[in-house]
C-alpha cells in the first residue's frame, strides 16, 4: 500500500490507537507517525516499518 504524508494509519501491534503519517521512505521502508489526534503536550514522532501499518478505518469524528 503507498501511504501519503497527513494520511491516517493504524500500527498492527495497537490497533486501538490511530497515527497520522508525516514521512514515508520507501528507500529505508520506514515510515514516520505521530499519534493522532495531537495531545495539547505534543505528539512524539517516531519511525515504524511499512509493513506494520494498514490504513485506519474511516472515523468521521477524526478530522485532519
Amino acid at each position: 500500500m503507498n501511504f501519503q504524508q497527513g494520511q491516517l494509519v493504524q500500527v498492527a501491534s495497537n490497533q486501538d490507537s490511530t497515527y497520522q503519517v508525516l514521512s514515508v521512505d520507501d528507500t529505508a521502508d520506514l515510515c514516520w507517525v505521530r499519534r493522532w489526534p495531537l495531545s495539547r503536550k505534543g505528539s512524539p514522532a517516531f519511525s515504524v516499518s511499512l509493513q506494520q501499518l494498514k490504513e485506519a478505518e474511516t472515523n468521521p469524528g477524526l478530522r485532519l
